[in-house]
Parts: C-alpha cells; sequence; structure tokens
C-alpha cells in the first residue's frame, strides 16, 4: 500500500495533476508522522486506517461546509474523498454488514445496550476500513434498542 501511494505520488508529480499530488502528499504526510509517533514503518492496515481516518475528517468537514453554504469547498473535499477511497479495500455492501452484525449477536446473545462493547468488539475488526464504524455503530445501538 506505502509504495502504491509512492508510486501514485510520482506519477501525479509527472502528469501535473495537481488535485491528486495535493492529497496524496497529506496522505505522505500523515504517514511519516504516524511513522515517527510509532517508530516503525507502517505496515498495510496501518495505512488503512490513516486513509479512513482522512475521509472521516472531509465528511465531518464536507458539513461544515453545507452549513456555511461554502458549495466551492464541498465539492472540492468531496473529489478529495473520491481520490482516498482509490486507496481503501472495497467497500462492504448493506447485506454484508447486517450479516456480521447477526453473527455477532447470535454469538454473543446480547440483552441490552450495555452490551454495545461486546458487540463492537466482535464487530470492529470485520468492517474495519471497509465501512463506516459509526453508521455500523448506530445500525448495532437501533438493533440493541429492540431488544
Amino acid at each position: 500500500m506505502r509504495e502504491r501511494i509512492l508510486n501514485d505520488l510520482k506519477t501525479a508529480m509527472k502528469n501535473q495533476d495537481k488535485e491528486t499530488l495535493k492529497v496524496i502528499r497529506m496522505v505522505k504526510g500523515a504517514m511519516q508522522l504516524e511513522e515517527i509517533k510509532l517508530k516503525h514503518e507502517l505496515n498495510d492496515d496501518e495505512v488503512i486506517n490513516i486513509i479512513a481516518k482522512e475521509i472521516k475528517t472531509r465528511k465531518e468537514s464536507i458539513v461544515e461546509f453545507e452549513k456555511g453554504k461554502r458549495e466551492d469547498l464541498v465539492s472540492e473535499t468531496k473529489k478529495e474523498i473520491e481520490i482516498l477511497e482509490k486507496y481503501l479495500p472495497e467497500q462492504l455492501e448493506e447485506q454484508e454488514i447486517e450479516k456480521i452484525i447477526n453473527d455477532a449477536f447470535d454469538k454473543l446473545a446480547p440483552t441490552g445496550i450495555s452490551d454495545m462493547g461486546k458487540i463492537m468488539g466482535i464487530v470492529s475488526p470485520l468492517v474495519k476500513g471497509r465501512a463506516d464504524l459509526k453508521e455500523v455503530s448506530n445500525k448495532i445501538k437501533e438493533k440493541l434498542s429492540k431488544l
């Protein structure tokens, strides 16, 4: 993953693709900061976590830009998200997420909302980087509230 990002950086520089170049440089910077913090070269999962975090930040920014009626920034940020999503593993379909949640429920047999952490502990590693954890969490809460 790391090599792919660095190769795409070189390609964007050669093609003078300013938008892609800006996004990839930001990812590269975030990767370098994390490597300094962790004191080792990042593996693919850690790189995917960084990219997912960057996407989440941009999605939150879009909400704020929409409140401020800044459509120019909204469209620019959406383009950045599209570039970043190319580096994430294939996203799970709704049915796949539901199946993972249902399997966790069958395994644990939760009794109420107090079991939220246990369910998330099982589901999170299975969907991390492949689905929005906030949405998954909301689905689990909704299912728990019906118990």
